[in-house]
């Protein structure tokens, strides 16, 4: 008898900078609505990966770390909280998915899809106004709050809001990211207790085996280097990192020693295993570029300059979780992030990415010594780009491997 496809209610949305595959956990056929191989087996095959070829072909996906996502929903059962949000970043060229952290990018397009799939309390949704949609994000157990335009009960998507990065202008979206000290992993917003900590690397890899870094827990794990450390100047566009073979093993060399650092692995190995996280970033002072799009960007308009990696290449403008990083860095005095920025105390920074620019704000307060971020702010755009079913053939759990 022939193979057939299987269908499955799905929405291809954009996220900020990102896009990816939305799925409600219900829509799921049963073996993938639990964690595990089969649920894996299915998105992978969704997204096309694993792919030798690195393009997507036979996927959703988009052959980059920015749209090689998927997403579940589900109501949340947990009081105070409309909608459980967990993120899978799907590997391009291997037949894996990476659960250790959440995506800050599609956080913006959680609320809206939830509003427009029925995860939302109807008596919740106004029929004029701003819905603030309250999200429990799975991954790193912590809560995010959407703040939703709504015109005539439904979404609004079309605006004026331009976010570098993007190509078209949308509806604004802002999102607050409630006490985002990631402490799924130890539970220390520093895992080391330092504001700054020196990696102690081989010498081939940093000249003289030291290299000063910020490790924080924030949004997401990350380290943060200073750019002039590593040979850089922090006004890198991606082409400039990601055809040089050299330079990425030498960035996941030093992310691996990194995680390490922070106990997120125990050996240079298994940093394979988690190529979602720890992200790393290299910050320099405000200087003048040129973004990828061909616009100017004056250092008069900035407060820093910010490179980030993600599953091991330049990132095209700047993750969101990263951003909470860089938000909750800036305005702790004595970071990397903070000194690039020109130190002391504040409240909100402007960082300059490959694509732009972006505003990120932070509420932090010092309480015995011990830094503590109640809240980052930040604003984004999403939209629904389709809607319908995605099919998969019906044996895809045989079809990862390669």
């Amino acid at each position: 008898m022939a193979k057939v496809q299987i269908k499955i209610p799905a929405t291809y949305m954009r996220g900020g900078t990102s896009k990816g595959v939305f799925f409600r956990l219900q829509d799921l056929p049963p073996a993938a609505q639990q964690p595990g191989a089969a649920r894996d087996a299915l998105l992978l095959r969704v997204i096309g990966s694993p792919d030798p070829y690195g393009k997507h072909t036979d996927g959703m996906g988009g052959a980059t770390s920015s749209t090689s996502k998927t997403v579940i929903l589900s109501r949340s059962d947990k009081a105070e909280h409309d909608v459980d949000y967990l993120f899978g970043q799907v590997a391009i060229d291997k037949p894996f998915i990476d659960w250790s952290g959440n995506c800050g990018n599609l956080t913006a397009a959680v609320g809206a899809f939830a509003i427009s799939n029925g995860l939302v309390d109807p008596e919740r949704i106004p029929d004029n106004g701003i819905c603030s949609v309250r999200i429990w994000q799975a991954n790193i157990s912590k809560t995010i709050i959407a703040h939703i335009p709504i015109a005539n009960g439904q979404v609004v998507e079309c605006g004026d809001f331009e976010l570098d990065g993007v190509t078209f202008p949308a509806a604004e979206v802002q999102i607050e990211f409630l006490d985002p000290a990631d402490d799924s992993d130890g539970g220390a917003m520093f895992p080391t207790g330092n504001l700054v900590d020196e990696l102690e690397l081989p010498d081939d890899l940093v000249a003289g085996g030291k290299l000063k870094a910020t490790l924080i827990n924030a949004g997401i794990p990350t380290i943060f280097v200073n750019a002039a450390d590593i040979g850089y100047t922090g006004t890198e566009l991606q082409e400039a990192i990601n055809s040089d073979a050299t330079a990425l093993a030498r960035f996941e060399l030093l992310r691996a020693y990194g995680a390490i650092k922070m106990g997120l692995i125990d050996t240079l190995e298994q940093a394979q295993t988690r190529q979602h996280t720890p992200k790393i970033a290299f910050v320099a002072p405000p200087a003048n570029y040129t973004a990828s799009s061909g616009k100017a960007v004056s250092a008069s308009e900035i407060d820093l300059l910010v490179r980030a990696l993600s599953m091991g290449k330049l990132h095209h403008a700047m993750m969101g979780t990263a951003a909470v990083a860089i938000a909750t860095a800036a305005c702790i005095p004595g970071t990397l992030v903070n000194l690039a920025a020109g130190g002391g105390e504040r409240g909100q920074v402007r960082f300059g990415h490959p694509s732009g620019t972006l505003r990120v704000g932070a509420e932090a307060q010092c309480n015995n010594g011990h830094w503590q971020v109640s809240k980052v702010i930040m604003s984004r755009s999403a939209r629904i780009l389709m809607e319908g079913t995605v099919r998969v053939p019906e044996d895809y759990q045989s079809l990862t491997e390669f």
